[in-house]
């Protein structure tokens, strides 16, 4: 069998009816635009998420009889309160405590070469002071490195301060016009692909509800870890409180990377705090048992209706995806995951059957 009869039937098998050839353009368009146009089009598809987030509180409402108008309204104002204290209220916070721990750095750095070298003369035989003294240069330099881009970082927001701005008034009237006309826009936008679109729905209405799952579970799951995650910090009294709350909530985002990750600055600030101490380990356990109860109780139940994906598939989504669109693609990560895994298992299985279901049933004696 040759390659060009081995590519023709491929061809045949998957792009041989029109559906098919529809969904592969809308695909490649899709994504086209995201790669191309993303950066541009960031408030439009930052309010298109928070709009697809918000749905389904107007739909719960909707289904208790509120109008669709006064449900819109008391959704919007719900939601523009909360980004006024996120930007107003929460945002300086974590901003003037991220430039206090930077400033701290030094002395951290310092602290932690002292306890390094105490550990290197109780076991000589485990590290040599060659290499002892190599890490701490190049620990040395990543930091000043660090304070140099939170100092240039700080310098280059103040004019971004117009972009912000644009993202505060025009995402908030973008998402308020997606939920209040949203059955125009979806009509608008299904007007647009062919009548025969059997193999578009089946996909669409199995990725309607794993992302609705995953991005409003992911929202709740973010909250509650952070929420938990700064009581207990509270309750230390470890300093940079919401720092490391907003760190560890969001560190949810990436399975089993993240929890490591989020572990680093716990650890060091409490270290540098308390010292080695009952105290220091008493963080240290509260914060693994945050970490088990979230990847144990919490994910679970909140994620029940979401396929089961393996963790080597997750790991690599992440990887992928984070690296082409940053902070969205680790969002999105699992459910464009699910997404390639949907179409893996529709497509081919979809188009046979279709094929099969027009065959006429063999006629009985």
């Amino acid at each position: 069998m040759t390659m060009r009869s081995i590519l023709k039937s491929w061809v045949e098998r998957y792009f041989s009816d029109e559906e098919a050839l529809i969904l592969l353009v809308v695909l490649v368009a899709g994504f086209a635009a995201i790669i191309w146009f993303g950066r541009m089009l960031a408030p439009f598809f930052t309010a298109l998420v928070l709009a697809f987030l918000l749905q389904g509180v107007v739909s719960a409402l909707t289904r208790r009889r509120v109008p669709h108008l006064l449900a819109v309204i008391m959704v919007f104002l719900a939601f523009v309160s909360v980004l006024l204290t996120l930007a107003f209220i929460l945002m300086p916070l974590i901003w003037n405590q991220l430039v206090g721990l930077v400033q701290e750095t030094p002395r951290m750095f310092a602290s932690g070469q002292g306890w390094l070298d105490q550990l290197q003369e109780r076991f000589p035989n485990i590290v040599t002071p060659d290499q002892m003294q190599s890490w701490i240069g190049v620990a040395g330099r990543e930091i000043s490195q660090l304070g140099q881009r939170a100092l240039t970082l700080s310098l280059t927001s103040l004019g971004n301060v117009m972009s912000l701005i644009i993202y505060l008034v025009l995402v908030p009237i973008l998402v308020f016009f997606m939920l209040k006309d949203r059955e125009a826009l979806v009509g608008f936008t299904l007007s647009l692909l062919p009548q025969k679109r059997t193999l578009l729905t089946r996909i669409w209405h199995e990725m309607d509800r794993q992302i609705a799952n995953y991005i409003r579970g992911k929202s709740i799951e973010i909250v509650i870890v952070g929420t938990v995650a700064y009581i207990t910090f509270a309750f230390f009294g470890l300093p940079y409180t919401a720092l490391l709350a907003v760190l560890v909530g969001f560190s949810v985002l990436v399975p089993y990377i993240g929890a490591a990750v989020a572990t680093i600055p716990v650890a060091a600030v409490a270290g540098f705090h308390f010292g080695i101490s009952e105290q220091f380990v008493y963080v240290l356990v509260a914060y693994g048992v945050l970490q088990a109860l979230d990847g144990n109780v919490l994910a679970p139940v909140l994620f029940s209706e979401t396929n089961n994906i393996h963790p080597v598939s997750i790991i690599v989504a992440v990887l992928f995806f984070g690296g082409i669109w940053g902070f969205w693609g680790v969002f999105f990560a699992i459910p464009l995951a699910t997404l390639l895994k949907a179409l893996v298992y529709a497509w081919p299985r979809g188009l046979e059957g279709r094929q099969t279901s027009q065959v006429p049933p063999l006629k009985q004696d």
